[in-house]
């Protein structure tokens, strides 16, 4: 006999996915355009992500050049991203926005390290919300006689290794965002 976990892998995918794009748009000293894919910008009266009203280019390691196809919306563009509070510097001219990433401060670095830290806990807890509901669910089945006390343990070590597979990612994703910090 053997145990759907598929609502756990899909759970589990999509806090990863989560976790993914929280660590993308945590600054570090380089530039990358998927810090800027939170940013929502105030076109002809709704709001819409940058890439969907310009061009979004790395121009070199501390610049991004974001190059709207309607001159117009430079001023709401550079409004957006100067009102996400992302501790990046605007300058615009005829071509578009350009958004210059400074040097890391060792506070700056210290404060997006505790980010990094509390994004790991949120993934690391919502994984264990996860697990719990598959065990409960597990030990139901196992009380109301529909799968043996032995399947019951041996599902729950398929469970957690899917949970430490799962943590152990969660660790390479936040050692690889630390060692882009500190560099």
């Amino acid at each position: 006999m053997t145990y759907n976990f598929s609502s756990l892998k899909k759970e589990l995918e999509e806090i990863k996915e989560w976790f993914g794009k929280e660590l993308s748009h945590i600054r570090t000293g380089r530039a990358t355009p998927s810090i800027l894919d939170s940013i929502k910008v105030d076109s002809y009266g709704s709001q819409v992500p940058i890439n969907h009203v310009a061009s979004v280019t790395v121009s070199d390691a501390k610049t991004i050049l974001v190059a709207p196809w309607d001159k117009n919306q430079i001023k709401p563009i550079e409004t957006a991203i100067i009102n996400a509070g992302l501790g990046i510097s605007t300058t615009t001219s005829g071509d578009g926005v350009r958004v210059i990433f400074p040097e890391l401060t060792s506070e700056t670095r210290e404060t997006l390290l505790k980010i990094v830290k509390t994004k790991h806990e949120e993934a690391r807890v919502r994984t264990r919300k996860a697990r719990d509901v598959v065990w409960e669910d597990i030990q139901k089945k196992e009380r109301d006689g529909e799968i043996p006390e032995d399947d019951k343990f041996r599902f729950k070590d398929e469970m957690q290794k899917m949970i430490d597979d799962a943590n152990k990612l969660f660790n390479e994703m936040v050692a690889k965002k630390e060692k882009e910090i500190s560099a």
